[in-house]
């Protein structure tokens, strides 16, 4: 009796074990897939909240009010809107997989001589490394968004938030010989106040967004209009737009949306162009 308790006691362990993998395992294939966007595609005001980058859009054409200040971030060189006196456009990618999309995308960029920025993890740079050394040579930036892809906002040692920038960064120089720019995205936009002093402490400049939507289900894309219903009528001065490269909806729309913009008085620029926090 005491031997078919100690295997029960076992097997119920084990299976405790695998369920919790399993979970575990859900969870970071949901964060590799990047649902970075989900409070910032939404049309209803997001509450504010501490670790969570949200957006409401009180205005259609207008800036969107963040669940913290262009002004209270700027002291953190932080960012999710760039020189709002002027109609530009700032294109930014969360990479956290390749889909087979980008290659289609960057000859879009290229073609509209549009810089961008792709925010990649580990998993991005070791699986396609040509990808990233053709951003690199055609004048992208390439941004840290972390190695594993993790909630950083539940991470308060400055060692291990350090870990999963330099980790990514070591990554990148041995894959193009060059130092990685210094721009940082939280991964799913979850963030602490702590995070934003530890991004600056290392010399990044965090990048939130102004302008998103729900493109990252891989099985359940967007249309085009329903895309244009979202990105259009929401653009505004200074946006920083974010789009997932794994969508084949922006693939399919990219040259047309770009070609939208740019017929309503839009120009592109680079993250390296955003003005100086202390100016905002």
């Amino acid at each position: 009796m005491e031997h078919f308790s100690s295997r029960r006691t076992a097997v119920m362990a084990a299976a405790v074990t695998l369920v919790s993998f399993l979970i575990a395992l859900a969870l970071w294939r949901m964060g590799q897939g990047a649902g970075d966007a989900l409070p910032a595609g939404g049309d209803a005001a997001v509450p504010a909240s501490a670790d969570n980058w949200g957006l409401s859009f009180p205005t259609e054409g207008q800036s969107p009010v963040g669940n913290a200040s262009a002004e209270d971030l700027a002291q953190y060189d932080a960012y999710y809107l760039g020189d709002t006196s002027k109609p530009v456009i700032y294109l930014t990618f969360d990479c956290g997989y390749e889909n087979g999309y980008t290659g289609k995308i960057l000859d879009v960029l290229k073609a509209h001589e549009a810089p961008a920025a792709f925010f990649v993890v580990g998993h991005m740079i070791e699986t396609a490394p040509d990808l990233i050394r053709r951003m690199v040579q055609e004048g992208h930036i390439v941004g840290n968004h972390t190695y594993h892809h993790p909630d950083m906002s539940a991470i308060a040692q400055q060692d291990a938030f350090q870990e999963e920038l330099d980790s990514l960064a070591a990554l990148y120089q041995e894959t193009t010989g060059k130092e990685l720019p210094r721009f940082y995205r939280p991964p799913q936009g979850k963030y602490s106040e702590e995070n934003l002093r530890q991004a600056q402490a290392l010399g990044y400049r965090t990048v939130f967004w102004s302008l998103a939507y729900v493109d990252w289900y891989t099985d359940d894309q967007p249309t085009a209009e329903e895309a244009y219903s979202k990105l259009l009528p929401r653009i505004h001065n200074g946006a920083i737009v974010l789009l997932h490269s794994t969508s084949a909806t922006n693939a399919e729309i990219l040259d047309e949306l770009l070609t939208k913009w740019e017929q309503m008085g839009y120009s592109f620029a680079s993250l390296e162009d955003l003005p100086d926090a202390a100016d905002l």
